[in-house]
């Protein structure tokens, strides 16, 4: 987007969420591939790296002493513990890269969207990747080939409970081809970006459009 320079856009909060196997990650890479101006957010968590993980680029790696001082001091914009292991969205990062007019990628579920649009809901844009159909959904977590019979059925039964929070969303792609569904949520997100109230700037370039100066 080419805006006149005294026209300053802020950034959007895109949030994708799916069943495990619709496409979610794939849809991400993809886009942060394609867009420049589209970052990741970063999550802290009290679990210890893994091999090959980074700190500052996979998660923020702390402690749990220091999770919970970012808790007290509501640093973060959503956080959950899961399996004995704390996770959180600082917001400082966040808040930087917005004011900067970057845009923000949150690849979470929808417990997570739910607190993220309770703190910052005018900034935030959410979007639910739903699979063509129960069976392609199956189908794609089989070729995966690194779960057991078990813990696919376990994916299925837990994505019926996901799949009925798409009304919680603010748009819904069907991920039958992953080309079309990535461009679908970049034409989303260009809508996005577009929308008067978050070009900064717009009142009074308009006004210089039709000659007003400083007139009332």
């Amino acid at each position: 987007m080419n805006d006149p320079e005294n026209i300053k856009r802020s950034g959007v909060m895109l949030v994708l969420s799916s069943p495990s196997g619709a496409g979610k990650t794939t849809i991400s890479r993809m886009l942060l591939a394609f867009d420049d101006n589209l970052h990741i957010s970063v999550s802290a968590t009290t679990r210890p790296p893994r091999p090959g993980e980074v700190d500052g680029v996979d998660y923020y790696f702390i402690t749990k002493e220091k999770f919970h001082e970012m808790v007290a001091n509501d640093e973060f914009l959503e956080h959950a513990t899961v399996f004995g292991n704390s996770y959180g969205t600082p917001r400082g990062p966040v808040d930087e890269k917005l004011k900067a007019g970057n845009d923000v990628l949150f690849d979470m579920d929808w417990q997570g969207t739910q607190q993220l649009y309770g703190r910052v809901h005018d900034d935030l844009v959410r979007v639910f990747i739903l699979p063509p159909s129960q069976e392609e959904l199956e189908s794609r977590l089989r070729l995966r080939a690194t779960d057991s019979e078990e813990v696919i059925k376990n994916r299925m039964a837990r994505a019926s409970d996901e799949m009925g929070h798409y009304n919680e969303y603010d748009y819904i792609v069907v991920n039958v081809n992953v080309g079309d569904a990535v461009a679908e949520v970049q034409a989303i997100l260009t809508a996005e970006r577009l929308k008067k109230n978050r070009r900064n700037g717009l009142y009074d370039f308009v006004r210089d459009l039709r000659g007003l100066g400083d007139e009332d």
